[in-house]
């Protein structure tokens, strides 16, 4: 069973409140609650050996097979389980999320419903939630029809039309009638739990495709960029409109690396991105709630420093710690739980909030438009921006143990005062237009003066360096150069040459706090796919996307990391900057619609 868990290949499931990582034989091996950031109850992920722990599993007596698949457009997961003797059943797998009396229904809840397909078979369920960060098993008692989990201050309860004495004991039992389980809040089941169970899958799975239905996809890769958009999607704290970075915390970067960190949280930089791609399909509903976390955010930080990351309820302080009792990911430690980069100066954050607040002032199809309170607001962080974009900073890659002036930061930086001037012209504020303008041509002229490297022949990542790293590439989509200037072409010239490895491409290439990189960074390798394709060489770009695609998981998605050499998944998953290359790289390379008429 041990080796059955580790490994990426996991199905997740969720509905904007919790969510579970499934693994490919119907077990629920990760799920926090009450919120991504909660205690892991399904912790088998990172419990070494102990795979029987913190798992939610059914099985079949004499099974051979199982197969997962998604219901098409939509995170419900059905996972056919088929016996030996010809027996077989569906496990169906979702959190409920649909709308009812006036409000979006997204409980702190799992629904499973097993239906008999074939022969006579025989089913055990397995679970066993964790308490304490895998400190202990949850205690539990029996109702008439139901168990209850004792889960620190989150007390769980499982509804069931299942025989209860066998799920308590372990014991299989023969599915003659199809069988509906509903772990949520401990309170009481109104109404009878099969009608219920089934009218909530009904209902969800038709959100989730109505939700689809409105998205702007592209022609090629369909499939591809809707899995990418249904799990960004599921990466939103809905309740206050956070984004975080995966689902998972410490999963490592590379083997036995410790580069293991807890990505529960919301970077302002990875939310930025996220957004970015969605707005690109029409998604709207998830830029409304993230800009509405941003504000408070903001008004937080009352003109002060902005962190580059918070809790999903915008707590600031995510102190770092290790869940003593997880073995970790293939037993390879630490389990962080909260994150030290909180403390972190990281000055492109104020361009990553300024950017996608400024769409609230040109979007008419937004619920709600930004005003000229807001503006001021903004402009609070442009100051910020302004005063921090030639100061040493930790970097989009989160030196723990150095600081440079980056040149991305500044750029970002750049970023920022131009499109406080755009958003001052939309207002109609001349004067706040110009001095926008004056400040962004002031730090492009310092960026011009210090990043780039004479000698070197091309923008270095830090001002006064000649070292790389990928993400000079994002300055043509931050707009702060064409693509046929022969500096950024110089400059991505020397990019390939010193970080593709192939198919794939590295952060950078330099020792950072834990040596040298052993991985490709999956979303820098869509970053060079971008690249090949404005630079020309549009069959390479497709050519490689086409590549990268193949490294999907068999649920469509991707990890943070990847072994360029065996091709294998490492880092935290589902991790949404891989998701954002999809989505982004999919709509550059498309033929367009009007190619089918």
């Amino acid at each position: 069973m041990a080796e059955a868990l580790s490994s990426l290949s996991l199905w997740p499931i969720g509905n904007c409140q919790v969510s579970a990582l499934v693994d490919e034989r119907a077990g629920f091996v990760w799920g926090c609650v009450p919120r991504v950031d909660g205690d892991p109850v399904f912790c088998a992920l990172m419990n070494g050996a102990n795979g029987d722990a913190g798992v939610w599993r059914f099985a079949l007596v004499g099974q051979v097979r199982a197969v997962p698949r998604y219901r098409r457009n939509s995170p419900i997961l059905v996972t056919r389980l088929e016996a030996a003797d010809g027996s077989a059943v569906d496990v169906i797998d979702f959190c409920p999320r649909f709308e009812g009396s006036g409000r979006m229904y997204r409980p702190v809840a799992y629904a499973r419903i097993v239906r008999p397909v074939a022969g006579n078979p025989r089913l055990r369920m397995t679970l066993t939630p964790m308490r304490g960060h895998g400190a202990a098993h949850a205690e539990r008692t029996r109702g008439t029809n139901h168990v209850r989990y004792l889960i620190g201050s989150q007390p769980l309860r499982l509804t069931t039309d299942a025989p209860v004495g066998y799920v308590m004991e372990g014991l299989d039992f023969r599915v003659e009638e199809e069988l509906h389980f509903f772990l949520g809040p401990d309170e009481a089941f109104m109404g009878n739990v099969a009608q219920s169970v089934r009218a909530m899958e009904e209902a969800t799975e038709r959100y989730w495709r109505s939700w689809v239905r409105g998205l702007a996809t592209p022609m090629d890769w369909q499939d591809a960029v809707i899995r990418a958009a249904i799990t960004l999607k599921l990466c939103q704290h809905e309740e206050t409109g956070a984004i975080v970075a995966a689902l998972t915390t410490s999963i490592p970067e590379a083997p036995n690396s410790e580069r293991n960190w807890d990505y529960r949280y919301c970077w302002i930089r990875d939310a930025y991105y996220t957004v970015q791609a969605l707005n690109r399909l029409g998604a709207l509903d998830v830029l409304e709630k993230y800009l509405a976390y941003l504000r408070n955010i903001v008004d937080r930080a009352a003109g002060g420093q902005i962190q580059p990351l918070y809790s999903v309820m915008g707590v600031a302080e995510l102190d770092e710690g290790i869940a003593e009792h997880l073995a970790g990911y293939r037993g390879m430690g630490p389990v962080r739980i909260g994150n030290a980069a909180y403390k972190q100066v990281q000055h492109d954050a104020y361009g990553q909030i300024v950017l996608p607040t400024a769409q609230g002032f040109f979007d008419q199809r937004l619920f709600r438009l930004a005003d000229e309170r807001d503006f001021e607001s903004l402009e609070s962080v442009g100051e910020v921006a302004w005063a921090m974009h030639d100061q040493p900073d930790a970097g989009l890659w989160e030196f723990r143990t150095r600081q440079l002036v980056h040149t991305y930061s500044a750029v970002m930086s750049w970023a920022a005062c131009d499109r406080l001037a755009n958003v001052a012209a939309r207002i109609g504020r001349p004067d706040r237009e110009a001095f926008w303008n004056g400040r962004a041509a002031h730090i492009r002229e310092t960026i011009e003066r210090e990043a780039w490297n004479e000698e070197a022949g091309h923008y270095g990542a830090a001002f006064g360096h000649a070292h790389l790293d990928a993400s000079l590439l994002q300055m043509v989509e931050l707009r702060y150069i064409r693509v046929d200037n022969p500096r950024f072409q110089a400059t991505f010239t020397a990019i390939e040459r010193a970080l593709r490895r192939g198919e794939h491409m590295l952060r950078y290439d330099a020792e950072d706090d834990f040596g040298l990189p052993e991985t490709a960074f999956n979303v820098c390798t869509f970053w060079l796919i971008e690249a090949l394709h404005l630079c020309g060489r549009g069959e390479e770009a497709r050519d490689l996307f086409e590549k990268m695609l193949a490294h999907r998981t068999p649920s469509g998605l991707l990890s943070e990391d990847l072994d360029f050499e065996s091709g294998e998944l490492w880092g935290n998953f589902p991790q949404t900057y891989s998701l954002v290359g999809i989505i982004h790289c999919a709509g550059l390379l498309s033929r367009g619609w009007d190619t089918v008429r």
